[in-house]
């Protein structure tokens, strides 16, 4: 116990000692990379949650915010359903045993910043009958799960990936709850997990599934043995479960959708801590086929990073930077792109990315929804900010999460999983859409 004292007393002047440069222009396509300092305790310091005490989000002017669900469990990503209907997957997985010290104290201060309720392993229906804007129906859909997170929609069919497995579910437009435990597809990589958030999405012709599978350590620290298929995206045949690596050295890959311009996969990831306030970036990037994206051995490119053992310069070599750079320890989880002109003006063409917001440095960021502009189906200029407002007075009144644009009804939803909130942003005076009516692309 007073070893754990002192480790948090350690703990406390590193945040007092960590201060980020401001100057350091660290989002767009060639980030500011400042030296490494790599310290014995960095900086760890979260905003404590606090209720929204009846306000909101703050969104630029022309648009509304509401809360459509409340007294949700820990609501992750987000899935639209042919008929408009929305689906919230719900859970907290993970069992990664701590390996140092410093493991012991992180997991004291991420406790922190949670929220109190217990994961639902569940899948929440919303329906808004009649357009208005407001949920009319939420329901539990399905439940019974083990940390659902990546949900898609291919051929009447509703995927789900759990931390440790891919199930389908039949489903019959308009149904309200599905029974039973569902097929499954494929195991997917489960022990440890350090990182156990199985982001997905379908390919454009449905036939592919591609689950993003996290790193079980920070840099290796729990060697290297245990990261075998981590830090990866399997791309895994719908009909047969048959799988194979599509990009690897991808530390955290927490959001993924198709480029609608391109047909390309994209991610948000999750890069590495411990290097100091300002390092590293987590990022925006398209995923190609068969690349390296440096992990653990190097990051942005072939900045090598020096406490991985043994080293690894033949990997280094190979390793590709990432398109666009979103900020240190902003831990970007959401990730949707836009259709059919978006929400209009500034929000016309690009991609949102929800960001949950740092645990590891003294001043917070993150913390917010933003948006990445586009041009010819690559980002161009630098985000801009949507929802804010989720800090205020050193505590969190919430974190996003999942984001998911709704195209008939021209919305941003955001999953908030401090407050259990689905949040929905839209046009001041946009047109109703009833349930029934929408019919879209399913990402």
């Amino acid at each position: 116990m007073k070893r754990i004292v002192l480790l948090a007393l350690a703990a406390s002047l590193a945040a007092c000692q960590s201060q980020s440069d401001p100057d350091l222009d660290q989002t767009g396509e060639r980030p500011d990379l400042p030296q490494q300092s790599d310290t014995l305790l960095p900086a760890m310091k979260i905003p404590t949650p606090k209720g929204w005490d009846g306000e909101l989000p703050t969104v630029p002017e022309g648009f509304t915010v509401t809360a459509i669900a409340k007294d949700l469990k820990i609501p992750r990503q987000m899935l639209l359903l042919p008929n408009g209907d929305i689906l919230v997957a719900e859970g907290s997985g993970g069992h990664a045993p701590a390996v140092r010290p410093k493991d012991v104290i992180a997991g004291m201060i991420k406790k922190r910043g949670k929220s109190s309720v217990e994961g639902g392993n569940r899948i929440t229906l919303l329906r808004d009958r009649d357009g208005d804007g407001q949920t009319d129906l939420q329901t539990t859909f399905i439940d019974g799960l083990d940390a659902p997170y990546g949900l898609a929609f291919v051929d009447g069919k509703i995927y789900v990936a759990n931390q440790g497995n891919l199930v389908s579910f039949d489903y019959t437009e308009g149904a309200t709850r599905i029974d039973g435990p569902g097929t499954e597809v494929t195991k997917l990589p489960s022990v440890i997990n350090h990182h156990w958030t199985k982001a997905m999405t379908a390919s454009p012709d449905g036939s592919k599934l591609y689950v993003g599978i996290g790193s079980n350590s920070n840099v290796g620290e729990r060697g290297m043995d245990v990261e075998e298929d981590r830090a990866v995206i399997w791309e895994i045949d719908r009909e047969t479960g048959a799988n194979r690596i599509f990009a690897s050295g991808i530390r955290n890959p927490t959001a993924l959708s198709i480029n609608p311009w391109t047909e390309q996969l994209w991610a948000v990831v999750n890069e590495r801590d411990e290097l100091g306030p300002q390092l590293v970036p987590d990022y925006l990037t398209s995923v190609r086929q068969g690349a390296f994206y440096g992990w653990p051995y190097s990051y942005y490119g072939q900045h090598v990073d020096p406490r991985v053992r043994p080293q690894r310069p033949d990997l280094v070599r190979k390793a590709i930077a990432p398109d666009y750079a979103l900020g240190s320890h902003v831990a970007a989880l959401g990730l949707d792109f836009t259709t059919n002109g978006g929400l209009g003006g500034s929000f016309s063409e690009g991609a949102f990315v929800g960001e949950h917001g740092s645990w590891n440095r003294s001043d917070p960021s993150g913390y917010k929804v933003t948006f990445v502009p586009f041009r010819n189906g690559r980002p161009s200029g630098k985000p801009i900010d949507l929802a804010t407002g989720f800090l205020k007075d050193g505590h969190a009144r919430g974190r996003p999460v999942g984001v998911l644009f709704d195209e008939q009804r021209r919305a941003l939803l955001i999953a908030d999983d401090v407050s259990n909130t689905v949040w929905r942003v839209a046009l001041q005076g946009g047109s109703a859409v009833p349930a029934g009516e929408a019919r879209q692309s399913t990402r």
